[in-house]
């Protein structure tokens, strides 16, 4: 297991132990990294909801609700019909398990193709969402929907987290997030989390152009031990990587 720390010592338990027995495919590396960064938003002062399209059983979702305030809210949306109709009950059961309190979530069972912005807003208390976490259907035309929802409902100071960036098995999803950030230039990405298996997949991180030095430099020092050094360009930036061994081979 990859000794990591979000720096909150519940969350940290919960990855440790019960979050890997929640059935679902987003990493505890990850999950570690993105509980910090909602830390860091608490510490500078940025409050607002939490979002997740594409919820499952509820392994992500309830690592992060672990760091809401109690005036703040998750919302999670699934159609809940995959891989059976069971899995509606199973994340409610999952969530009470882990302690969550039943009136600081929604569950919202609905398709995000047949939604708006404004449906969206009004399922957020808070109007807005600082973290939103963005893992639906795997195809051009919900993924464009989905990032546009989150977009429109995003805190100024917020993120949004996107799952299953450059898998072998959706190679061509990025181009819909590069497609995303052609739209909206205000908007760049901050952090590649690097993959710990083919199904524990690579996120990308994404925050406003304006926002990158408030996270930027704060996940570099936490988490200096993965710091993958070289970078990436992405869409004329360099951008910070983040992965379980970023060790660079010997060419000198």
């Amino acid at each position: 297991m990859i000794d990591i720390s979000s720096g909150h010592a519940a969350l940290d338990a919960f990855l440790a132990g019960h979050y890997l027995r929640i059935r679902g495919m987003s990493s505890r590396f990850a999950a570690a990294i993105c509980g910090h960064i909602m830390r860091r938003q608490t510490a500078l002062g940025i409050t607002g909801d939490l979002l997740e399209i594409g919820t499952f059983e509820g392994r992500f979702f309830i690592a992060m609700a672990m760091l809401l305030a109690p005036d703040e809210h998750g919302v999670g949306i699934d159609v809940f019909t995959w891989p059976s109709a069971r899995v509606y009950d199973h994340f409610l059961a999952n969530c009470a398990d882990a302690g969550l309190d039943a009136h600081s979530y929604t569950a919202w069972k609905t398709d995000t193709r047949t939604i708006t912005a404004d449906d969206l807003r009004a399922k957020l208390p808070a109007g807005a969402a600082r973290f939103v976490h963005v893992d639906g259907e795997h195809n051009v035309e919900c993924l464009t929907q989905d990032l546009e929802l989150a977009h429109a409902v995003l805190h100024p100071d917020g993120v949004i987290v996107i799952d299953d960036m450059l898998h072998p098995g959706y190679p061509t999803l990025v181009t819909t997030v590069l497609d995303y950030l052609a739209r909206h230039p205000e908007m760049r990405v901050l952090c590649i989390i690097d993959r710990e298996s083919i199904t524990a997949a690579a996120k990308f991180v994404l925050c406003r152009v304006d926002r990158v030095a408030s996270y930027e430099q704060d996940l570099m020092t936490t988490f200096a031990k993965f710091h993958y050094v070289l970078g990436a360009y992405v869409t004329g930036y360099l951008t910070l990587v983040l992965t379980p061994d970023p060790t660079l081979p010997k060419v000198d």
